[in-house]
């Protein structure tokens, strides 16, 4: 008997954008995703690939989640899910999400498959505060749509604001790229 299917989920972004957190968080399994917590366990690099096996859908499903610090250098992964992180409060990230990690990383990846469903997530919503350079869901979902990811989210793992509903919309695209009709969107980037 074969196991589950298994997705493999990258995560891109610049350093200290929130996907160590984000992936310690995810670590701690689903009944900690609405807790608030000033301490999460940090997470060694040489652990990744990051497994969380789910059941959904009457069916059991292994995600394998690497990130940009793998120590297989993440250019060799063949990802099934890519989700491209920023900083909320820090448009630099976001700006790199544009111009280094979707026109060098993703686009490379595009060159030998065409069916690998793209979520943009903002990262440290807790921190969002109104001063400038803060990016609002506004922009982040029109950054989205002009890089044309199928998925666009925010949360914060610290808290554990939206953490749920993100890893929830994760899990239901993953699942998908194990169907033959595969988790694109069809042309819009639908916000979680």
């Amino acid at each position: 008997m074969d196991g589950p299917p298994t997705v493999t989920i990258l995560l891109l972004g610049d350093p200290d954008c929130g996907k160590s957190t984000f992936l310690s968080r995810l670590s701690h399994g689903a009944n900690s995703m609405r807790q608030q917590t000033t301490s999460l366990p940090p997470l060694r690099d040489l652990d990744q690939p990051f497994v969380w096996d789910i059941r959904m859908y009457n069916r059991s499903y292994r995600f394998e989640f690497s990130d940009t610090a793998s120590p297989e250098h993440y250019t060799l992964l063949k990802p099934d899910f890519i989700v491209l992180c920023y900083d909320i409060n820090d448009r630099r990230t976001l700006v790199n999400v544009q111009h280094v990690w979707f026109k060098r990383m993703v686009e490379s990846y595009m060159k030998d498959r065409d069916d690998i469903p793209i979520m943009l997530l903002g990262l440290k919503r807790d921190l969002r505060e109104e001063k400038p350079g803060v990016i609002y869901p506004q922009e982040g979902l029109k950054v989205a749509q002009d890089l044309r990811c199928d998925r666009y989210a925010e949360c914060s793992a610290t808290t554990g604001e939206l953490m749920n509903e993100v890893i929830e919309d994760i899990a239901r695209t993953a699942a998908r790229t194990t169907t033959e009709a595969g988790a694109l969107s069809n042309g819009g980037c639908t916000v979680m």
